[in-house]
């Protein structure tokens, strides 16, 4: 009874991540890659760097659209974006010659360093790994869908896995790699000594990709996560006869706001106003290393000054806080550079047991499966393999 039971979740373990093998592999690698796009990015392109050998102070991101806006004077910006201190700021915009641009301005001398009319090296790692490119249909993606099942598909073969490798603890304390026993036994050796040391980085994967999976599902059935920012009411907007009322209320005092409303807040995401009744939208990080860069926020109207709605951890909702936490912990961003380089060893290791188990599966269970069942010498290596778990 005890071997059929093995036998059944060896069975299990195989199937958890054969039929999808390729796709799950595809899945841990890009990740793997997306956790360090960044400095990739800075490696091998000049123009995102952002070099300061003055060591000069940071500049608002009030005073870098400015600077685009002067050199782009029929330009609509939109969005301004910063990431690590070593890579500059994203101003984006569009204009009469470019529906869609970046603009890539160092923080620290206030210099254009180039205009990028395409898609970053970032965002497309980070949608090849999110949603495989598919296209979105309205508010959900088939590729969103089938990334988020392989949470499911980790959670499943981390647990039968467990079951399986019985005394998996000994991995810890009496690491074995056996180089002098044969391919399979070096597979087998490296399967379970990565798939050990990898639990809690396995489990952490397999949470919030199924956090991910329950955001899809809300954004499917158009449930809101969070309030849409608000509109400012059209009494409150100044007519003007000829040209377009000016908004007494700058970008600069939002972000002052902004800044005296939230001690320590570092702005990371500002949207402008795309029409008289919207808002300045001031996004950033605090003092939470466990939340995103845009847990810190709010909306603040550009007539009057005052703040139309506002967010922060200490008022969000479980959901909201769930999805402001998810990403750092998804990504390994959450203590700089030195846990995105965890994340990508450990990421290289899950995509390295992904093709081990897949070579293991391939020269051992599906070689039997494919004999005679009652081979007695296909039983005989087929309960060797299961042996081996124990």
């Amino acid at each position: 009874m005890a071997k059929r039971s093995n036998r059944f979740w060896f069975k299990l373990h195989g199937w958890f991540s054969l039929p999808v093998w390729i796709i799950f592999c595809f899945v841990c690698l890009t990740g793997t890659i997306s956790v360090i796009s960044h400095e990739l990015t800075w490696l091998t392109n000049p123009d995102a760097r952002a070099s300061n050998p003055q060591n000069l102070a940071e500049k608002p991101m009030s005073e870098l659209v400015e600077i685009v806006q002067q050199a782009h004077p029929t330009a609509n910006i939109t969005t301004v974006m910063s990431f690590e201190s070593y890579l500059v700021n994203a101003v984006i915009f569009n204009d009469s010659d470019a529906p869609f641009a970046i603009a890539y301005v160092n923080q620290y001398t206030g210099q254009i360093q180039a205009i990028n009319l395409g898609m970053t090296f970032t965002n497309f790692m980070r949608s090849l790994h999110g949603w495989l490119l598919f296209p979105w249909h309205v508010n959900y993606s088939v590729g969103y869908y089938i990334v988020c099942f392989m949470a499911i598909v980790m959670l499943g073969a981390l647990i039968s896995g467990l079951v399986i490798y019985k005394k998996f603890w000994r991995s810890f304390i009496q690491p074995k790699l056996r180089f002098n026993q044969g391919k399979k036994t070096l597979l087998a050796d490296l399967h379970r000594l990565a798939g050990v040391w990898s639990m809690w980085f396995l489990m952490l994967m397999s949470i919030t990709g199924l956090w991910y999976l329950t955001q899809a599902i809300m954004w499917h059935n158009h449930i809101d996560l969070e309030p849409h920012a608000p509109l400012i009411e059209a009494s409150q907007v100044p007519t003007s006869a000829n040209d377009a009322p000016i908004r007494p209320y700058t970008l600069s005092n939002a972000l002052q706001v902004a800044e005296q409303k939230f001690p320590g807040f570092k702005s990371t995401y500002i949207m402008l106003p795309e029409h008289n009744r919207d808002t300045y939208k001031v996004y950033g990080q605090g003092d939470h290393i466990f939340y995103d860069q845009y847990a810190y926020g709010v909306t603040v109207n550009p007539w009057s000054g005052t703040i139309e709605s506002e967010r922060s951890p200490v008022a969000m909702t479980t959901l909201q806080t769930l999805s402001h936490i998810a990403d750092p912990l998804h990504y390994g961003t959450i203590g700089g550079l030195w846990t995105k380089v965890i994340w990508f060893i450990f990421g290289i290791f899950l995509t390295g047991m992904s093709i081990t188990g897949f070579l293991m599966w391939g020269s051992r269970t599906v070689k039997a499966a494919r004999t005679d069942q009652d081979d007695p010498l296909a039983m005989h290596n087929l309960q060797l393999v299961e042996q081996e778990g124990n």
